[in-house]
């Protein structure tokens, strides 16, 4: 028998949020520490990140880029977008800026792409963004990066996107709903990457004496990795989602292996067991395992002042959990803190530049929601 998730213990122990999702209309609202504010909707959003004047970019999985004045709410498209692979999981993802975006004006997108005989895969591009009034565009676009080997299917790309204080370009990779793999070293699935900024592979990179894809490799063991971000003392944090059970909470390590598809707090969708974490020593375990599951997607490290007593927190998207998810960290120990049911499937997180919390739910309709101290 699985072991009883985390959440559930502490909310028996601490009265936290029920596992049960509530429609809309009966959210209470009066229970959240916070306001929420809609300032607009999209069709499927799925990742948002801020410009240095405080305007927005969002993704939506069709393949739309949008810049946001989240104040006014008035939104303009961006021209040049790659074309997507749409369906299933697939489309544009994960949008982030260069780290010194205010001189060069380059992003980064991550996206699904088509491939020979029906594959497809995940890709990274880097381009140049200009602001018009109608807008923008993209220009100078290049890929930097692609999942390997391209694959049947249409869910598992992962494809979180971040830049971390050492300079490097972080990108979780799903393992491409193939199980298999996640442990293959000759396969860039189900694994965690470090890159240059323009994709080139860091000398000190684990596996870069193997050179070709293994090269790419800082850890390895991942099912469906949506959220990555690190924390004030440059620990990255990765969450994914399991089997049927199962989702994850995870401290990255260099060269670590988290073990799945050979283990798992969950099982196989179907009843077939997946043997635990703690029956595998070799492998690392999850700090935080959530069964029945979250549905993890979006993972910010809370660094701000306008909730002070939530430094350091970490703060997830729900989609089947429908919720905002809380979990403090304590050195390398997290444990879940709160839920905040929200009423909707939530897709992404993200720290706006004077210590708002932002969320985006899933979805056609998806409102982009600014959330403040009451």
């Amino acid at each position: 028998m699985k072991r009883l998730s985390l959440h559930l213990v502490s909310a028996m122990a601490l009265g936290t949020a029920s596992l049960a999702t509530a429609a809309p209309d009966a959210v209470e609202q009066d229970q959240w520490p916070f306001s929420a504010t809609p300032r607009a909707s999209f069709s499927e959003p799925w990742a948002m990140t801020f410009l240095p004047d405080g305007t927005a970019l969002i993704t939506e999985k069709r393949g739309v880029l949008k810049h946001v004045d989240v104040e006014t709410g008035t939104v303009h498209e961006i021209k040049g977008v790659p074309k997507v692979a749409y369906g299933g999981q697939g489309g544009l993802g994960d949008v982030i800026l260069h780290p010194d975006f205010a001189q060069n004006n380059v992003i980064y997108l991550s996206y699904a792409e088509h491939g020979d005989g029906g594959n497809r895969g995940a890709a990274v591009a880097r381009a140049t963004l200009k602001l018009g009034s109608d807008g923008g565009s993209l220009s100078d676009t290049k890929v930097i990066w692609r999942q390997a080997p391209k694959v049947s299917g249409k869910g598992h790309y992962g494809h979180r996107l971040a830049f971390g204080p050492d300079g490097k370009l972080w990108i979780s990779s799903g393992e491409r709903q193939k199980f298999t793999p996640a442990q293959d070293m000759n396969a860039n699935l189900g694994k965690v990457i470090r890159l240059n900024e323009d994709g080139s592979v860091p000398s000190d990179n684990p596996f870069a004496d193997q050179g070709g894809v293994t090269a790419q490799i800082w850890s390895l063991g991942h099912r469906n990795p949506l959220g990555i971000a690190f924390d004030a003392q440059g620990r990255l944090w990765e969450h994914e989602m399991g089997p049927e059970g199962g989702d994850e909470f995870n401290l990255i390590r260099k060269s670590g292996n988290y073990g799945y598809p050979e283990v798992s707090n969950g099982d196989h969708y179907g009843g077939r067991p997946i043997p635990d974490h703690d029956t595998r020593p070799e492998f690392i375990e999850p700090k935080i395992s959530w069964t029945p599951v979250i549905s993890p997607a979006g993972l910010i490290i809370y660094d701000g002042e306008r909730f002070a007593d939530w430094k350091g927190d970490a703060f997830i998207g729900g989609l089947s959990a429908e919720a905002l998810v809380r979990v403090t960290l304590n050195g390398e120990a997290a444990s879940e803190a709160a839920r905040y049911d929200m009423g909707a499937r939530i897709r992404e997180v993200e720290q706006g530049p004077d210590g708002s919390i932002w969320l985006l739910e899933d979805g056609d309709g998806g409102r982009l929601l600014e959330l403040s101290p009451k």
